[in-house]
């Protein structure tokens, strides 16, 4: 399909340490910027190089969300500097971008 909305939501899922050595799993849906296949494989050639880092793509490719709450569970807006406070949450970056990655792998094919 050549003509495509510029972004979609797609689930992403962190595992927050907790007390005891247990995870806290949450979920949010993120809004995921479509990205030129160029852009794609740039960022892919910079991730082999060590030259960009979790928070830059998750900060390129994140363009808005739903579910993320505040600790009153009151809806969080997404905005440049909530944005900024999300991608400050140790491991959130590298869950946007798994997330982001694998939303790009399609359907497993079926043998």
């Amino acid at each position: 399909v050549l003509k495509q909305s510029s972004s979609y939501l797609w689930p992403v899922t962190i595992e927050i340490p907790t007390d005891g050595g247990r995870h806290d799993k949450q979920t949010f849906d993120a809004e995921f910027k479509r990205l030129p296949q160029s852009r794609i494989r740039e960022i892919g050639k910079l991730i082999e190089d060590g030259e960009i880092l979790d928070g830059a793509i998750a900060a390129e490719v994140l363009v808005g969300w739903a579910g993320i709450t505040d600790a009153d569970a009151k809806d969080v807006p997404f905005s440049q500097g909530a944005l900024e406070q999300l991608l400050d949450v140790p491991l959130l970056a590298t869950a946007i971008v798994m997330a982001y990655f694998s939303s790009l792998q399609g359907a497993k094919r079926k043998n």
